[in-house]
């Protein structure tokens, strides 16, 4: 029986992403995570803590340094590497240019799109609206042949579900290219490194252990 095929790592994307802002700890990396609502990582702190053991083997990134104060457990930071960086690159412009069933994959797209160059971002959205506009001819072809078969209109309530879905990412991501076409709608790259240090901090706690 064929295995079941993985969705993006969208735990070690995030991860990727934050650390090309500035070298972090995990901890600090899960607090930033909790505090900006980025929901769709989920399995915390566990899901962290592998997502960092597996960039780490495969050389995305590095320790800098451990330290450890007082009574807290010992904190490893740990910095992007250029392979890293176009690691970061590739996988977040796929999946900006590639719709996907699960809806997390865009909100997290776009929740990091500002790691990407804004050249490079553009071109991915504008390649998700070529796939959307298949996507949703291909529904319509498929709702007027049923249509014609006679079925019941309650059978295609599903298609018409996703086709109005579709229609309404289409139209976003329309509104967000109109933006960034306008300037109403830019960043700069690299992202400022004092972005992690804008939120509330928790220093006082020893920080979540891995189970």
């Amino acid at each position: 029986m064929a295995g079941r095929k993985a969705g993006p790592d969208l735990v070690g994307l995030t991860v990727l992403a934050l650390l090309s802002v500035k070298p972090s700890h995990p901890y600090e990396l899960h607090r930033f995570i909790i505090d900006t609502h980025k929901d769709y990582v989920r399995g915390l702190p566990r899901s962290l803590y592998h997502a960092v053991d597996r960039l780490a083997e495969g050389e995305l990134i590095v320790p800098v340094e451990t330290t450890k104060e007082g009574r807290r457990p010992e904190r490893t930071v740990y910095r992007i590497t250029p392979e890293g960086r176009a690691e970061l690159s590739t996988r977040l412009r796929r999946l900006l240019e590639q719709p996907h069933d699960d809806m997390r994959t865009l909100t997290a797209a776009v929740s990091l799109m500002g790691a990407l160059h804004p050249d490079d971002a553009e071109h991915a959205l504008r390649t998700r609206t070529a796939a959307l506009e298949g996507a949703i001819a291909s529904l319509n072809a498929h709702l007027a042949a049923q249509e014609a078969s006679g079925l019941p209109r309650i059978l295609l309530l599903e298609l018409e579900c996703e086709r109005a879905l579709r229609a309404a990412e289409l139209a976003w991501v329309h509104d967000v290219l109109t933006r960034m076409s306008s300037g109403t709608l830019s960043w700069t790259r690299p992202t400022n490194a004092t972005l992690l240090a804008t939120l509330p901090t928790t220093d006082g706690d020893d920080g979540p252990t891995p189970e």
